[in-house]
């Protein structure tokens, strides 16, 4: 029988092309779509995939929280992260959330592949260049503050950093307006950020959100 395979990602062209890059591979077969992390979650549910290729940059909440959620709910779950994010960071978080595999959109379509076949036998997989950031972390040595905050306190940075407002942040997580607040400036302190501007600019350092996403801000 083909291996089920659910994709989240919160641009249907992009799903277009992972969908037919997929299908073209003997005994892979797309059982269902998804674009947010709660739709991730209803179809993981649904359909019982046997793996879930997912994006970290959705509509709302990220990749992290659908690996999260999902895992909650299988702990067998097995999760390939596809993602344009290749900050160490990032990727550690992914990993600690339940991420069975972390590939950058940088990769050839082969090195995903690949990775598809590595976390259907149950192992870890990881594309070039991230498996180069998280050694290089390892180089340097020592945490860095980022790595200081709880994987909620890091989704708010986030979306923050993204361009969400606070009250947006606080619907999407149905969380209060006060505990973003609150998570927010315990952010800022734990980083040392000066100005929301500086907080943008660590994000977008870490690999959290690229330039793009961020708030059209100048460099603190």
């Amino acid at each position: 029988m083909a291996t089920s395979i659910l994709l989240v990602d919160d641009h249907p062209v992009v799903r277009e092309g992972y969908r037919r890059l997929i299908e073209r591979q003997p005994g892979l077969v797309v059982v269902a779509e998804a674009e947010t992390a709660a739709a991730a979650y209803h179809q993981y549910k649904a359909h019982a995939p046997e793996l879930v290729i997912l994006d970290l940059s959705l509509l709302g909440p990220s990749g992290i929280e659908a690996i999260r959620h999902i895992r909650q709910w299988d702990g067998a779950a097995r999760i390939l992260v596809f993602s344009m994010r290749t900050g160490a960071v990032i990727a550690r978080q992914a990993f600690a959330a339940g991420a069975s595999g972390y590939v950058s959109k940088a990769s050839s379509p082969r090195e995903l592949l690949t990775a598809v076949a590595t976390v259907l036998r149950g192992e870890r997989a990881m594309s070039d260049d991230i498996a180069r950031a998280i050694a290089q972390d390892d180089v340097a040595g020592g945490r860095t503050a980022l790595e200081e905050l709880s994987p909620r306190e890091l989704e708010i940075l986030s979306l923050t950093a993204g361009g969400m407002t606070a009250q947006a942040v606080a619907e999407a997580l149905c969380l209060s307006l006060k505990t973003v607040h609150n998570n927010l400036s315990v952010i800022r302190t734990t980083l040392g950020a000066r100005t929301d501007a500086h907080l943008v600019w660590i994000a977008i350092g870490a690999g959290l959100v690229w330039p793009s996403e961020g708030l059209p801000i100048t460099k603190p």
